[in-house]
């Protein structure tokens, strides 16, 4: 787990700096360290972008057990992370199946999304467009 060296800031100033300076919730160690939560990789992918200006949405969308989308496109490309539920999700001919804590990327393609589980599926959507 990575950690900061902190003993040259009294002990107040340790937990204030880096609490501000990270906005994260920490634990100081006996040994003047701030231990940072545990971090986990879910998606990694190079993008080309549109501009050099985007335009972010984030959405949550929820999808009732059994609904499939109308084939549609999204107004940009963008991770997609499923918050519960299981999904098959069809883009450019390619289809698979992606269960709650599963993230996967979205290329602002054709496509449909179809709630597969037993209950209602969530979905964070990323999208990064062009400003209109």
């Amino acid at each position: 787990m990575p950690t900061l060296k902190t003993s040259l800031l009294s002990p107040g100033a340790r937990v204030a700096a880096i609490t501000l300076a990270l906005g994260l919730s920490m634990q100081l160690s006996a040994q003047g360290e701030i231990k940072l939560p545990p971090r986990q990789l879910l998606l990694e992918k190079t993008v080309e972008l549109p501009s050099r200006t985007i335009k972010t949405n984030v959405v949550r969308i929820v999808l009732p057990k059994g609904y499939k989308t109308a084939l549609h496109a999204h107004d940009g490309p963008g991770p997609r992370y499923l918050v519960k539920g299981k999904v098959k999700f069809e883009e450019s001919g390619d289809s698979r199946v992606y269960n709650a804590g599963e993230v996967f990327w979205e290329s602002g393609q054709w496509m449909t999304v179809e709630n597969v589980g037993d209950e209602e599926a969530e979905l964070i959507v990323f999208e990064l467009t062009a400003p209109k």
